[in-house]
C-alpha cells in the first residue's frame, strides 16, 4: 500500500465519522504488512497518529498526515512516536482542550493524548464496555484491574447496582473517579481500591459475592502481573468470589495466548463457569489474525439453557 493508498483509505474511513472515537487505520493488525508500525484515529476534530516502529518513510508520512487534515474537517494532529522510551508525543497542528475526553456510545472517558504513557483509554475494548453495560442492570459488579474504570462506568450506565473497582494505581483510579463525575454518575455504590488483586482475595471476597466479573489485566506488567504465571492465580480463586448466577467477561491481550489459555483454565480451576462466547472485535481492528489479536471471552456460572445473555 502506498502512501496515495493509505490517504485514499483515510479520506473513505473518515467520511462517516462523528464526534465519536474511530480508528481510521489499523496497521497493527497485520492487514498491511509494510504498515504493521501505523494506526491513524479520529476523536471530533483530532487526529491523532501513532508510531510504533522507527521507518525510513516517517516523515513522508506525517507531510501526508498534515495534508490531510489540512484539506478536511479536522483542526488537530498528534504524533506519538511508541517506539521511543517515554514514548513522547508531538502536537503538530492545532490546540488541545485540557479537559479532552472521547464519546463512545455516548460515554464519555477522559483522554490524555499528550500523555508519555497511555491515554487513559483503550478503544480495541469498545464491545467489552458495550457487552458489560448491556448485562450490568441490577448486579453487583467486580471490576478488576480497572485502571481509569471504563468499564465501571459502562455497568453503572447500564444500571448495575454496585461496583468494586481494583487496581495497584492511585493515579488510575483517581482518573477513575473523574471519568464517573464526567457521566454524572452518583458515586454511591461505586468504590475505588488501591489493591494488589493477587493479595487481596479475602477483602475481596467480604464484599462480594459478585453477579458480574471483568478479568482485565496487563499481559505482562514487570513487578506486578504476567499472563503466563499470574492469570491462574485468579481462576483458582474466581468461584469464591462469584454468585451463584455469575456473568464473567475474561480478558486477554496477548498475541502468544490464544482463547484455549483462558477456556483450559477455566475448566480446570473454575468449573463451575461454562463457556458461552467470544465477543467479536470492533470491525476497525480487524486483524490477519483474530488470536494473536483482544481476546473478550464469556463465561457464565451454572449456565441455564433457558437464559441467554444479550
Amino acid at each position: 500500500m502506498t502512501l496515495t493508498e493509505i490517504q485514499k483509505h483515510l479520506e473513505t474511513n473518515a467520511k462517516d465519522t462523528t464526534q465519536e472515537f474511530k480508528r481510521l487505520f489499523h496497521g497493527r493488525g497485520g492487514l498491511y504488512e509494510e504498515w504493521r508500525h501505523l494506526t491513524v484515529d479520529s476523536i471530533d476534530t483530532i487526529l491523532s497518529v501513532a508510531f510504533y516502529a522507527e521507518s525510513h518513510n516517517e516523515n513522508a508520512v506525517i507531510e501526508m498526515l498534515q495534508e490531510f487534515v489540512n484539506a478536511s474537517r479536522y483542526t488537530t494532529l498528534v504524533v506519538q512516536r511508541r517506539y521511543l522510551k517515554g514514548a513522547p508525543s508531538e502536537l503538530l497542528i492545532g490546540t488541545l482542550d485540557e479537559n479532552l475526553f472521547i464519546l463512545e456510545n455516548g460515554m464519555k472517558i477522559k483522554l490524555n493524548l499528550l500523555s508519555n504513557q497511555n491515554s487513559g483509554y483503550f478503544p480495541d475494548m469498545k464491545n467489552g464496555r458495550a457487552f458489560v453495560r448491556a448485562n450490568a442492570k441490577d448486579k453487583s459488579v467486580l471490576n478488576l484491574f480497572s485502571y481509569t474504570c471504563a468499564f465501571s462506568v459502562a455497568a453503572k450506565l447500564g444500571g448495575a447496582y454496585t461496583v468494586v473497582n481494583v487496581d495497584m494505581s492511585k493515579g488510575a483510579l483517581s482518573s477513575g473517579k473523574a471519568n464517573h463525575a464526567l457521566n454524572a454518575i452518583e458515586p454511591r455504590g461505586v468504590s475505588y481500591l488501591p489493591y494488589n488483586i493477587l493479595k487481596s482475595f479475602s477483602s475481596l471476597k467480604r464484599k462480594g459475592p459478585y453477579e458480574l466479573i471483568i478479568i482485565d489485566p496487563p499481559s505482562f506488567q514487570r513487578g506486578s502481573f504476567e499472563a503466563t504465571k499470574d492469570y491462574e492465580k485468579i481462576i483458582k480463586r474466581l468461584e469464591e468470589l462469584a454468585a451463584e448466577d455469575c456473568v464473567l467477561l475474561s480478558c486477554l491481550n496477548s498475541p502468544e495466548l490464544e482463547s484455549s489459555f483462558i477456556i483450559d483454565m477455566m475448566r480446570e480451576h473454575a468449573p463451575s463457569f461454562v463457556f458461552v462466547e467470544k465477543l467479536e472485535n470492533v470491525t476497525e481492528f480487524a486483524s490477519d489474525d483474530e488470536e494473536r489479536s483482544l481476546k473478550n471471552l464469556v463465561f457464565r456460572r451454572k449456565l441455564d439453557s433457558k437464559r441467554s445473555l444479550e
